[in-house]
């Protein structure tokens, strides 16, 4: 058991085989929740008004009463009516509400995206960390969105729903955005979330690993470090059958996990996988029809992303 610590943007340079050579980083396995603030107010889902006008879907709010507006925090005056300018991606118009369709409005806007994953690395050379092993993709616009900022915080499971053929599972978490963030996010790639480690290191499962290369990745036995209940990470067999440049594909063969989440669920992306005590990668996807059936990222090339 581990304790407690307290789940496309442009490519800015390409690490050279010199810099990754024998580059040790700490594997971790930790679920994260992820916050990206987004520099506008957007509406989640549409809206009918007392005027029989909608707020769409995907529509930003730019301004109150000729103000500009770049957080939901922005949403608030005195009076009786108020001017939202709303823009559609074409074109913009003014909408008149009341003040008190304002207050039952904003549980339909935000300025902020969550997500839940996992804690891939930590260099403990230069304190930057990478996680999730693929991009964070905002549910309403259905694609990676713009951010001012972002941190990562501390995640704990409270359940697990189960992976089914044809019916992906999913950690259920708690996050504690209370709590000072874990790090900031620096840039939100196609290979993960990448930023600084703000926080003193703690225990992992294992020391800094020296990372596979493409050609060292071997078919068989391997381990992947989750955690499925709590703040707790562990270890769990798996079998790597194919690879394809930097990218393979396993199966989970630990009964313990195949128990309890039925394979590979979503909010596992980004979880540490290890062979023959070296870095191999992380995990990125599951096979919707075979859960027990898992993609991966080679850490080298989530390292070719970092913005560091």
């Amino acid at each position: 058991m581990i304790k407690k610590w307290s789940i496309l943007v442009a490519l800015l340079f390409m690490l050279s085989p010199i810099e990754v050579l024998g580059k040790s980083l700490i594997p971790m396995g930790h679920s994260i929740g992820v916050q990206l603030e987004m520099p506008y107010v957007m509406v989640a889902q549409d809206v009918l008004l007392e005027n029989s006008e909608w707020l769409k879907k995907g529509e930003h709010i730019l301004k109150l009463n000729g103000e500009k507006v770049s957080q939901l925090e922005d949403i608030a005056g005195k009076g009786e009516s108020f001017t939202l300018t709303v823009e559609n991606g074409k074109q913009q118009r003014d909408i008149n509400v009341s003040a008190h369709e304002l207050v039952h409005l904003k549980p339909f806007l935000k300025s902020e995206t969550d997500g839940i994953g996992t804690l891939t690395y930590i260099d403990p050379e230069t304190m930057e960390y990478g996680a999730l092993g693929h991009q964070i993709v905002d549910s309403t616009m259905k694609q990676p969105p713009k951010f001012n900022d972002g941190a990562i915080f501390e995640a704990s499971i409270s359940q697990v729903k189960k992976s089914t053929p044809g019916q992906p599972g999913y950690k259920i978490s708690v996050v504690d955005k209370s709590q000072m963030p874990l790090g900031s996010v620096k840039t939100n790639d196609v290979y993960g979330i990448f930023g600084n480690w703000k926080q003193s290191l703690h225990d992992s499962l294992h020391p800094p690993l020296e990372i596979i290369h493409a050609n060292e990745l071997k078919k068989g036995k391997a381990q992947i470090l989750t955690a499925i209940d709590g703040e707790e990470v562990n270890l769990f067999d798996i079998e790597i059958d194919k690879q394809t440049d930097n990218t393979f594909t396993f199966n989970v063969v630990d009964e313990r996990l195949i128990k309890k989440t039925g394979g590979i669920v979503q909010g596992m992306s980004g979880s540490p996988i290890i062979q023959n005590n070296q870095f191999v990668g992380a995990v990125t996807h599951m096979f919707i029809e075979e859960p027990t059936k898992g993609a991966g990222i080679l850490v080298i090339e989530m390292l070719k992303k970092s913005p560091y």
